[in-house]
């Protein structure tokens, strides 16, 4: 013990603490070393060939391949989405039923015009008039609110109330 007390005991002291850091710090920065290596396969792959600069430049060769992909389905869904939009404005989109009673003979209003229109104004309209002993049915087509043959009052009025404005105007 006495060996301790001695200058020479001291520095062996100091010696062996500075030795005994000098490991722990080792064993701290190895620790760090394999995190490191471990988050560098996961970014580069297990090959570990490749470097950063082949990895960024293989990123950024996918991203402008995905976004070349993106742009071309979104170029074709716009198409798609046009057609589709030139399809249904060609379909039926607005009607209306009017009831009346053709011969006012107060037999609850039997008779009927329905207007089947699409956003264009255009489509057909269809009368149904009914008479004690007999019913007659008449389908007229129309053209952008127009038809070629004369509407009656309430055949009008079918295809006003269809494309919203209000009965009469």
């Amino acid at each position: 013990m006495n060996d301790l007390t001695t200058t020479q005991g001291i520095v062996a002291l100091a010696a062996a603490g500075i030795g005994l850091l000098a490991f722990v710090w080792a064993a701290i920065l190895a620790l760090k070393l394999r995190r490191l290596r471990a988050n560098q396969r996961a970014v580069l792959g297990a090959d570990g060939e490749r470097d950063l600069v082949e990895q960024a430049t293989g990123l950024e060769a996918a991203f402008v391949h995905l976004r070349d992909w993106v742009e071309e389905t979104s170029r074709h869904l716009e198409q798609r989405m046009g057609a589709a939009e030139e399809r249904v404005d060609g379909c039926v989109a607005h009607t209306s039923l009017v009831r009346y009673d053709a011969y006012n003979e107060m037999s609850g209003q039997q008779s009927s015009s329905l207007a089947l229109l699409d956003e264009h104004r255009s489509g057909v309209v269809v009368s149904s008039i009914l008479h004690r002993d007999q019913a007659r049915v008449y389908v007229k087509q129309v053209r952008e609110g127009q038809s070629e043959q004369e509407l009656s009052p309430e055949e009008q009025e079918a295809i006003e109330t269809a494309m919203g404005a209000p009965a009469g105007a």
